[in-house]
């Protein structure tokens, strides 16, 4: 069974930089395109960034390009989210997820979700 636990949110304020991380199991991830989605209060859940199975290829929404990294550690199947100059819409649940490939123009998930990590951004 495929399982998923985010950890690294927090409060931080307009400017700052916090480092998501996701470790799963259950699954060769290392076959697997990894990456993030986020749900803010009254939003559907979107899609944040995406990282190809060697790590050699990365994909991110236009909102956070050039302030966020994802990267990824095979070898602990771990997929980490370096988020930097944090602005208050980016506030919002971030989660990872294990298996996702991109079609008719937009990024689609299975159905292994984790808890979830709380981002606040707050002055």
């Amino acid at each position: 069974q495929v399982q998923l636990v985010e950890s690294g949110g927090g409060l931080v304020q307009p400017g700052g930089s916090l480092r998501l991380s996701c470790a799963a199991s259950g699954r060769t991830f290392r076959r697997y395109t990894m990456g993030w989605f986020r749900q803010a209060p009254g939003k559907e859940r979107e899609f944040v960034a995406a990282i190809s199975w060697s790590g050699g290829s990365t994909y991110y929404t236009d909102s956070v390009k050039g302030r966020f990294t994802i990267s990824r550690d095979n070898a602990k199947n771990t997929v980490y989210l370096q988020m930097n100059s944090l602005k208050p819409e980016d506030t919002a649940v971030y989660y990872c997820n294990s298996n996702m490939y991109y079609s008719g123009g937009d990024w689609i998930a299975d159905y292994y979700w984790g808890q979830g990590t709380q981002v606040t951004v707050s002055s």
